[in-house]
């Protein structure tokens, strides 16, 4: 199956039209069980027999389907080709040599608590040395409502994980069902990143984003190899205060839902979910020092949340991309493309929207300075996307619970 999507000419940091929307970063409808296939030849959709279409730019092509409620899909850095894909409930599946293996990597849905819209499975990161030591990370949100990183380890052969090396790294206590963050990256500086949403509710009610003894709206920074369970980077911008959590590395975030490294400069992108208004990207230089505080409940993108107006932005980084509720609902964050088979999408972060299927590709064209091109449409429900070891792009989609390839000309 291929998705095409058309291609307008470059903007300027392209701000859209507002109106209401909700959260929806891990939206869908009735989880089901469902039996993942591969598909092997694809097929063309979306345009009508006859109807004249623009050459597309980039198109989706899907990869495997029958996922129940598919949350991410990322690489083992392991040199063997397969694809680990998320399942909300609780599920780490492989497609290796182009078919779904029929037995989980990771089946840990005894501990994972899904029966919020937001909660599950939600994050996977392996070992930079993986192929060594057989160890990787995955963050849920656990029976008792806690944001959870565990580690675990595959200890005979390699599609399939031990769940008794299971491991509780970091369990953070949360009183609501949504804005869990999520996302597990490692940094080229072979620290664990980890995004953690500020709790949920509505409007930050606990004022987490903006309270550093909160772990709740943060991206923190931790060394697995350095303590245990964990140890704290020397160079975390906050170590050396005691009126802040050591960890953090970032702050100032509602939901952010995806962030990523660009595997060639080290830059990291950070896509941020919005309140009512306005969704955002939000963007760190690859020689940061952290401590980047993005605004929120303060702001909410570039704008007053909290007061509605006269906010005091003072010492905060503002979005270099947002849009409003007009073109959205909820941002799904991209990645930098690295890869080597479409040049012509070389270096261009790529990302979307849940609801509208809104696609957007904005490149750094200078220091500090940004274009954003809205390319065209995706399916809606697209949760997250992932890259291979090779760097191409891929992505998930929630309610129809398959893989796809992004290809581009």
């Amino acid at each position: 199956m291929i998705v095409a999507l058309f291609s307008l000419p470059f903007v300027a940091w392209l701000l859209l039209i507002a109106c209401d929307g909700g959260d929806a970063t891990v939206p869908g409808a009735t989880p089901t069980t469902a039996t993942a296939t591969a598909t092997a030849t694809p097929e063309a959709i979306g345009t009508p027999a006859g109807t004249p279409a623009a050459i597309p730019a980039v198109s989706l092509e899907k990869v495997a389907g029958g996922f129940a409620r598919p949350t991410f899909v990322t690489h083992a850095g392991d040199g063997s080709g397969r694809l680990f894909v998320l399942e909300k409930h609780g599920r780490i599946r492989i497609i290796e040599d182009g078919r779904v293996l029929p037995e989980p990597f990771l089946d840990i849905t005894n501990v994972v608590k899904s029966s919020g819209n937001e909660q599950g499975l939600l994050g996977l990161a392996f070992h930079p040395d993986f192929e060594r030591n057989g160890r990787f990370f995955v963050y849920y949100t656990a029976q008792d409502n806690d944001n959870t990183v565990a580690e675990y380890r595959v200890t005979s052969g390699a599609n399939q994980a031990d769940q008794r090396t299971g491991k509780e790294l970091l369990a953070v206590a949360d009183k609501y069902s949504n804005h869990n963050g999520g996302m597990l990256a490692f940094g080229p500086d072979g620290y664990l990143y980890i995004a953690m949403g500020d709790g949920g509710s509505s409007g930050d009610p606990d004022d987490n984003g903006q309270d550093l003894l909160a772990f709740l709206g943060k991206i923190h920074r931790i060394d697995i190899d350095g303590g245990d369970p964990y140890g704290i980077p020397e160079s975390n911008p906050f170590i050396a205060r005691s009126s802040a959590r050591g960890e953090i590395w970032a702050w100032g975030l509602r939901n952010p839902w995806r962030f990523s490294f660009d595997r060639e400069t080290g830059d990291l992108w950070i896509a941020d979910v919005g309140q009512d208004k306005y969704e955002e990207v939000n963007f760190q230089p690859a020689g940061s020092k952290g401590g980047e505080n993005y605004g929120w409940a303060v702001m909410e993108a570039s704008h007053c949340f909290r007061p509605a107006s006269n906010c005091d932005t003072t010492g905060m980084t503002l979005p270099i991309f947002e849009y409003s509720h007009g073109e959205g609902c909820s941002i799904t964050g991209g990645y930098v493309y690295r890869g080597s088979e479409f040049p012509a999408i070389e270096g261009i972060y790529l990302f979307t929207d849940y609801c509208s299927g809104t696609l957007w590709a904005t490149r750094q064209v200078g220091a500090g300075a940004f274009e954003t091109e809205r390319m065209g449409t995706l399916p809606n429900s697209i949760s997250s996307f992932g890259e291979d070891e090779a760097g191409e792009l891929y992505a998930v989609r929630d309610d129809e619970g398959a893989v796809y390839r992004v290809v581009a000309r």
